[in-house]
């Protein structure tokens, strides 16, 4: 592996844990929120409700991410690249009713799922290089 390789990785490892710790704040901060979105967007029988899709995202993606942190790598990380690159918040539609029907509403938790996504896209990049796949 190359040096220049490996201080992609290192880079992209400290992106991943930075933005691991600044979800920590994003959910406190939309905390209020959340109280007011579960109240308009509930689930049903038949559906999760939008929080409880957000969480089954959040769960997946610290524990991921804690992985990474701590022991820089996944198990089976060609696996994990293929079930973080099918992850597409908004092909789940109560996330995408949402985020695209709530203009000027919710922009706290709005922020807190786009970042949810940019830490999937940086875990994908991350295990990538170190698979040698970039």
């Amino acid at each position: 592996m190359s040096e220049t390789t490996l201080k992609q990785q290192e880079t992209t490892k400290a992106h991943i844990v930075y933005v691991l710790e600044q979800l920590t704040l994003a959910e406190q901060n939309a905390k209020e929120e959340r109280q007011e979105i579960a109240v308009e967007f509930p689930g049903n029988d038949e559906a999760f409700s939008l929080l409880e899709e957000v969480e089954l995202l959040t769960v997946n993606l610290r524990g991921y991410a804690s992985q990474i942190k701590e022991r820089g790598q996944i198990e089976n990380e060609v696996q994990v690249i293929g079930q973080l690159q099918a992850m597409r918040f908004f092909n789940v539609p109560v996330i995408a009713d949402f985020y695209f029907s709530t203009q000027g509403k919710y922009e706290r938790m709005k922020s807190y799922i786009r970042m949810l996504d940019y830490l999937r896209l940086l875990m994908v990049e991350y295990l990538q290089l170190v698979l040698g796949f970039l």
